[in-house]
């Protein structure tokens, strides 16, 4: 145990808490980062982008409303977004068959080719990288240390 990991800051958050904060908020950012150098998307397309692709090809048609509830951000946002992944080709708008006064936003084929084959060279680096660079011991860490991530992005009751 580190020096100060019980003790309170002035928010009442734990010296280990704040570390573990900062320390997993760098991480991720440098392997963010890493994973879309590899994937090739850090060039032309923005995380903001990338991140509706995936939702668009985990849960399927949604309206633009919908898919900005979702992400957590404005609906100009979201248009604008829409917008960059419809001038590249990899999505499309429809009318919505229950209401016509709505659209209905989907993966276009090629949208469809391009998540999976992000999905696929990002699983086959990291799964690598993991293999050539840590010892069984730490993989087994780091699949624990994701099922308390994991509750920690659950929704509190």
């Amino acid at each position: 145990m580190n020096e100060g990991d019980h003790d309170d800051n002035t928010d009442g958050v734990s010296g280990s808490a704040a570390r573990a904060a900062m320390d997993l908020r760098v991480a991720f950012s440098r392997l963010q980062r890493r994973i879309r150098e590899v994937a090739g998307t850090a060039t032309d397309l923005t995380p903001s982008q990338v991140s509706v692709l995936t939702l668009l090809s985990k849960s399927g048609a949604a309206t633009a409303s919908g898919l900005a509830a979702t992400e957590g951000v404005r609906p100009q946002s979201m248009a604008a977004t829409l917008a960059a992944l419809e001038q590249h080709g990899l999505i499309q708008r429809n009318p919505d068959p229950g209401d016509g006064r709505r659209q209905l936003v989907t993966l276009t084929d090629t949208g469809r080719e391009r998540v999976e084959g992000t999905r696929q060279a990002r699983e086959e680096w990291l799964a690598r990288a993991f293999q050539d660079h840590c010892t069984e011991a730490e993989r087994q860490t780091v699949i624990e240390a994701m099922a308390v991530l994991e509750r920690l992005t659950r929704p509190t009751t």
